[in-house]
This record gives structure tokens, C-alpha cells and sequence, in this order.
């Protein structure tokens, strides 16, 4: 009972930890920025530039303003913007197109917070980018062919207001968004550290090291790094990385193997974020499996990519 108990207290101590002093400063700076930055229209202005160049790969306008969500907010951050795809009569051959390059391309939330362990931040977003034009172009032509490519929407560009608050507003309003999300993820982030603190425990997590040892030395990776890659197929990536941050604060792993290991580990494809990508609509859920057949491929893309850079 008493291992149990130091399991929780440990577990806890770490999330609240990982929340207040890395998180947490980090989401309010961020969400603070893209406050701004949306109140003054430069994001409908990238997103209308960057639409002629990503239409081929079946992205609309309107998606260009979920990749650019994920990329400097979350892995969330996305569903509002799938929602109005939802609902403005986006073909679904195009939402599904879209959810595979979010599902491919690296979260904010996750990559921001890295950079203070060694995380290169210019070859995530290249590979990121890379990976999500595989995914994307891949679901459009072959996995979602099958699905309708006709709409009466306008295929807008994202379209946001430029509103009459002051900067000072905007800066608040996004800093107290940024808390709001760093504050939610405290009750995931001490159930996951739970979980895998308790996998440890038990030696599932050593078992797994073992097993997996020879591949990973072939591609000359510690058998630690098991750890970060379980964590983030089972609990997400930000419970990949409350886990990975202190592993390489104590030397176990290195920032080097963490950039080795980002392609596969950086990106929403996991059980939660599918499931909160998902919740966007019936017809994102409906496109859900071309597009993570999409993503996986794009993510093998992006896991060569950082394995041939970080040699």
C-alpha cells in the first residue's frame, strides 16, 4: 500500500511541477501571441498565402488556419476549426486530407515546452511540414478518393474579426487562455505519469526495454527511450512529455536522442488526441480512418527524416 501511495504523491508532484514551471508560462506567452496576431488579421493573411501552394494537396483555405493552430497553440486546438469545416459544407475529402496533416505535423504544446531540453525546433516544423504533405496528398488521392469532393461552400480562407480591444485586452484575454489550457491538463498529465510510473513499477516498462534493445540500438538509441515512445502511444504526447523532460534532465537520455525520436513522438496521433480530434463532427469522425492510414505514413516520413538529420 505504501508503494501505491508514493506512486500517487510522486506522480502528482511531477504534473503539478511540469504545469506551473514549464507549461504554464510557455501556453500564456503563446496563446497571448496568437491573440494578437489573429485580433490583427495576420493569421488570415498567412493562410490566405499559404491556400494556392496547399489546395493541391486537397487542403482548403479554411484548413490552412487548423495547421497553423496546431503548430503555434495545441493538438486541440485544431477542433474549432474542423468544426466550422463541419458545418460550412468543406467537401469531406477535404476534411479528411486536413485531420491527416494535423494528425501528422507537431503540437505546440508539446514542442514549445521541449525547446528548453535541446528540442531542434526549425527541423521539427520542416519535417512536420514534409510529413504532412505525404499524409495529406496520400488521403486525398487514394485513402478518401471515395469520398464526396463536391461543395457548396466558398472554400474560404480562415476569416477571423479584427476586434476593437485594445492590446492590453488581447494580451490578457490570451494569457488567461493559456492558463485555462495549461490548468485542464493537470488531471490527464497526473493520471498518465500514474499510469506509466505504475508500468515501471511493475517492470512492464523494462520488459518492454529488453525486448526492444537490439532495434533500438541499431538505430542508436538508449533502450530508455521505450519510455517516451509507450508513454506517447498510450497517454498522448503530454504525458510523453512530462515523462521525457526529467529523463533527460537526469542524463538518462540525451537532447540528441530526443531529436532522433521526434518525428515519431511529436504529432497528436494517439488515443487521446484522435479522440479529442474527432469530437469535431460526424463527418470528421466518418474520415478518421483514411486519415490516420494518411498520418501513419506521413509520421514514418517525418521518423526517416529525423533519424538521417540526427545521425
Amino acid at each position: 500500500m505504501n508503494g501505491i501511495i508514493e506512486i500517487l504523491l510522486q506522480s502528482g508532484k511531477s504534473a503539478i511541477e511540469l504545469v506551473l514551471y514549464v507549461l504554464l508560462p510557455i501556453m500564456v506567452v503563446m496563446m497571448a501571441l496568437m491573440k494578437v496576431l489573429e485580433a490583427r488579421g495576420v493569421l488570415a493573411f498567412v493562410a490566405r498565402a499559404l491556400t494556392p501552394v496547399l489546395r493541391p494537396f486537397g487542403i482548403p483555405g479554411i484548413g490552412v488556419f487548423a495547421i497553423l493552430q496546431s503548430l503555434l497553440v495545441s493538438f486541440a486546438a485544431p477542433v474549432a476549426t474542423l468544426v466550422i469545416m463541419e458545418e460550412d459544407g468543406t467537401p469531406t475529402r477535404r476534411i479528411a486530407a486536413t485531420l491527416a496533416m494535423v494528425l501528422t505535423i507537431s503540437q505546440a504544446n508539446v514542442v514549445f515546452p521541449m525547446l528548453t531540453v535541446g528540442l531542434n525546433l526549425w527541423w521539427v516544423l520542416l519535417t512536420s511540414f514534409i510529413g504532412g504533405i505525404v499524409a495529406s496528398i496520400l488521403t486525398y488521392r487514394y485513402f478518401a478518393r471515395s469520398e464526396s469532393d463536391n461543395s457548396h461552400s466558398t472554400d474560404r480562407a480562415a476569416k477571423v474579426e479584427v476586434t476593437p480591444k485594445s492590446l492590453l485586452r488581447t494580451l490578457v484575454d490570451g494569457g488567461q487562455e493559456g492558463v485555462q489550457l495549461a490548468l485542464t491538463s493537470i488531471p490527464i498529465l497526473v493520471l498518465t505519469i500514474c499510469l506509466v510510473n505504475t508500468l515501471r513499477a511493475t517492470g512492464v516498462i523494462s520488459l518492454l526495454e529488453w525486448s526492444l534493445a537490439p532495434a533500438l540500438t541499431r538505430m542508436h538509441l538508449p533502450a530508455i527511450a521505450v519510455l517516451p515512445i509507450a508513454t506517447k502511444f498510450l497517454a498522448g504526447g503530454t504525458a510523453m512529455m512530462g515523462i521525457t523532460i526529467p529523463l533527460i534532465q537526469d542524463g538518462s537520455m540525451t537532447s540528441q536522442d530526443l531529436n532522433r525520436i521526434a518525428g515519431l513522438i511529436i504529432n497528436p496521433l494517439d488515443l487521446v488526441g484522435v479522440a479529442v480530434l474527432m469530437s469535431a463532427g460526424r463527418r470528421v469522425a466518418s474520415v478518421a480512418r483514411p486519415a490516420i492510414l494518411g498520418a501513419v505514413l506521413g509520421i514514418l516520413v517525418r521518423t526517416a527524416l529525423h533519424l538521417i538529420i540526427f545521425r
